[in-house]
């Protein structure tokens, strides 16, 4: 009886295993039961949260309470093949602070969308015949604080369009990208006509005639155009390295001149970023935002003695500057 029930498990181990080794011959030899080629697209996500607090109570020294939070995502999609490329970026970004007796207030908001078509005579070079399309607005309305009553930047006003062509050379192994294009099309966007009245972003402004009947008014003649068009030189450059260990610096560069409006006048955006990694999650951020673009002109509260009504005027064109510093939690997949 053992010797049966020995035969018959022996037989049934032998019957499973040809079965077993047949199905892997046939799942390695089966064309459709094969593992799909490689994709020729590279994804890429990351998500990001940052917030600060600061308490106070009754303390002697004094200070005011504050809460404050910035979001941020990017989304890169890459193609490659052969001598082709095809490199497809979104970055948003919202940051609020919240302080004890103040309304919430907006630190930060942009919605970037950047497309950069490339293609190499060989597969060796770095030097790319490239497209590129940029694209840049906000979330929110922005407001001079703590006047809230009137906004000087809308949605899509202003929105900036960067279309052009010229030459790349892109280095995958230093993480560096430099682009430069002689004839790019630049395009504002005001589409608010409050703000394209007002001339905001270097849109044409409205045209006003005094009122025949009333001095003190004026009559609209013509509004202010919605769309600004330019054409000019773009320069575009992109760096990061890890300069200490868990320690990353990175940079953005943007330089643009046109060749009809006062030609030699750049428009500098510089954003640089540093990067402290503490582990797969967690990452202190330093970071510095600088824009000089002299269509842009800051805005200037001012009352009328006599009615006491405040209005906005325009004081001319400033140099923006914007630092960060955050602590937050960041997810990539």
């Amino acid at each position: 009886m053992k010797l049966l029930r020995s035969t018959f498990l022996l037989f049934l181990f032998l019957f499973t295993s040809t079965i077993f080794a047949q199905s892997i011959i046939q799942t390695t030899l089966d064309p459709n039961q094969l593992p799909p080629p490689p994709s020729n697209w590279a994804k890429k996500n990351k998500l990001g949260f940052d917030i600060s607090e600061v308490a106070f109570v009754n303390w002697s020294a004094g200070g005011t309470s504050s809460v404050s939070g910035l979001f941020r995502g990017e989304f890169l999609r890459t193609y490659t093949k052969e001598n082709h490329k095809w490199v497809n970026e979104l970055i948003v970004k919202y940051g609020l602070n919240k302080q004890d007796g103040t309304e919430v207030r907006k630190t930060d908001d942009a919605i970037q969308f950047n497309s950069t078509y490339g293609f190499r005579k060989d597969t060796l070079s770095n030097w790319y015949y490239s497209a590129k399309f940029n694209f840049n607005t906000q979330f929110t309305n922005g407001y001079n604080y703590p006047n809230r009553d009137i906004a000087i930047s809308k949605p899509f006003a202003p929105a900036y369009i960067f279309l052009g062509a010229g030459a790349e050379n892109s280095n995958k192994q230093k993480n560096r990208t430099f682009y430069f294009s002689p004839i790019t099309l630049k395009t504002t966007l005001v589409l608010d006509q409050y703000l394209a009245n007002q001339g905001s972003f270097g849109v044409k402004k409205a045209v006003y005639a005094p009122d025949p009947l009333d001095p003190n008014n004026q009559i609209l003649i013509e509004e202010g155009q919605k769309v600004k068009a330019e054409f000019g030189i773009l320069f575009t450059g992109y760096m990061k390295s890890e300069i200490y260990k868990n320690v990353f610096y990175e940079n953005r560069l943007s330089l643009y001149t046109d060749y009809l409006n006062r030609f030699g006048n750049v428009d500098v955006d510089y954003d640089t970023r540093l990067d402290l990694v503490v582990n797969a999650y967690v990452k202190a951020n330093i970071g510095v935002h600088l824009v000089y673009d002299d269509d842009i002109k800051t805005k200037k509260d001012v009352v009328d003695p006599t009615t006491g009504t405040t209005s906005q005027v325009n004081d001319g064109p400033r140099t923006q500057l914007r630092q960060v510093l955050g602590v937050g939690l960041v997810y990539a997949f």
